[in-house]
This record gives C-alpha cells, structure tokens and sequence, in this order.
C-alpha cells in the first residue's frame, strides 16, 4: 500500500513527531511505501494567493477560484502544488496527523488544503445539473482512497465526550472529516486521538504505540465512517438538504451519518 502522511507539528522531538516517526517505521516494516510531507521542516507555504499560480492573477484582481482552475488547467501552478497533488494521487491511504489547536488543525496544514485542494483537483468536478450537484461528497477525483486522521490533544477524553465541555470529539473534528476528507471522495476511517499528551511519559508511549500500530495494520479493513453520499439518493437536489424521511428529528453533524 501507498501511504502518505502529512505532518503539522513545528517540533520533531514533540510526541506528534515521536508518532510519526513510529509510523514510518512500523508502516515499512509491514511492506508498506510511505511518504511524509512534513510541512513546517518543508516551510510549507500556507497561504492561497495569485503566486500560486506561475502566471499570477488571470484578471485585474485575484479569484481564488478561477485562477486556481486555469493554473490547474493549463500546467501553470506552483511546483510545490503540483508536487503534493502527486503524491495524493500515487497514495492509497493518508494520514492528517497534528495537534488539535483552538479546536482546528494548524494553520500550516489548513494552508496545505487550502492550496493544494485546487479547483479542479478537490473541488470543481463533475457535473451540476438538476439530478447531480458535482462529483463531491463521496465521489470526486480522490474516490477509492482512504483516510485517517491522527490527533492529539492535551485535554482529558471526558473534555470531548458527548456532555464533554469541549463538545464531542466527532463533532469538532467533522468539519475535517467530512468536509476535508469525505467532499473530494475519499473513504474517512475513525480518527486515532491521544488525548492528555501532557502526562505521556514512556510507558503510556509504548502503549500508544501499540494501539497506533493496531491501526495502521487494519488501514485496509478498518469500516469507514458511514456518511451519506450526496448523490446516491439520501439528499434533494439541488437544495442539497437530507430527504425528510430520513433521520426523523435529527439536526446538525449527526444526521450526515446513516445508522
């Protein structure tokens, strides 16, 4: 299996990079071909903007969307783009791996979507009409692959439980999973959350190694998350709303996923 990982974390000793680094290493040593964008030692460019394009902005102002299609389109866009859209394209299954900071992912990797997620690429595709809203959602050209995210957190797993003060982990990271992940095709596996990393001394370490390494060995098998498709039926369109059949009652994140 092709496996890329996409690393946040600015501190290679840091537990996220300790986690990583056993990855790598656990990943080929079962047979695997693994890759690590790393994106603070890459000194990943973060923000989207008409440099992106090797051509600049096509009009007199900067679109992000039309001048992210047309550098797309026409083989023009940044190297550093084009080259993590490569790697998306060689992996069979990637890995988000970072610290939960103010309730999100780092910036840099927020960055890393926002630029590489190009329209075209992650978005953009498909057709629109009265019977289909776009190749998204389960569909899209990252359909067939997998993916999982690998999260730590300094609070407690009751902070992020469903009367946790935080709010529920699942829901905090559903903007992620289903808007990151699952829009552009990819099957979302659970997410891998060390919680309290603060009190990790060796021995929880090794234990969380072991259930990681639990996790990486059932990449393949792992069920997914059970979004519902957009275009399988379960939504109107093009109002894009839940059938009112479905999910009776129910509002918000929870009512995206079928039971």
């Amino acid at each position: 299996m092709n496996i890329l990982i996409v690393h946040a974390h600015p501190e290679p000793q840091s537990l996220n990079g300790a986690l990583k680094d056993f990855a790598v290493r656990h990943l080929e040593a079962a047979g695997h071909a693994v890759q690590v964008s790393d994106l603070y030692a890459m000194q990943w460019k973060p923000s989207l903007d008409a440099h992106d394009s090797l051509d600049g902005a096509a009009g007199e102002r900067f679109d992000a969307s039309v001048d992210s299609r047309l550098a797309y389109d026409s083989g023009r866009q940044s190297a550093d783009i084009a080259l993590e859209q490569e790697k998306l394209r060689w992996a069979d299954t990637v890995i988000l791996q970072f610290p939960l900071w103010w309730f999100s992912m780092p910036a840099i990797l927020k960055g890393w979507v926002d630029r590489v997620y190009a329209n075209g690429f992650a978005y953009g595709v498909g057709e629109h009409s009265d019977q289909r809203w776009g190749n998204r959602y389960g569909e899209g050209n990252l359909a067939g692959k997998r993916a999982m995210l690998m999260v730590t957190t300094g609070g407690w797993e009751s902070h992020y439980s469903a009367r946790g003060i935080n709010g529920p982990i699942d829901d905090l990271l559903f903007p992620i999973q289903h808007g990151i992940l699952f829009y552009p095709g990819f099957e979302v596996l659970p997410p891998f959350v060390v919680y309290r990393t603060g009190k990790v001394d060796e021995i929880k370490f090794a234990e969380l190694c072991a259930q990681l390494a639990q996790r990486l060995d059932t990449l393949a098998s792992t069920a997914p998350i059970a979004f519902r498709a957009q275009n399988a039926g379960d939504y109107a369109i093009p109002a894009l709303t839940l059938r009112d059949e479905l999910a009776p009652g129910l509002t918000g994140f929870a009512a995206h996923r079928a039971t």
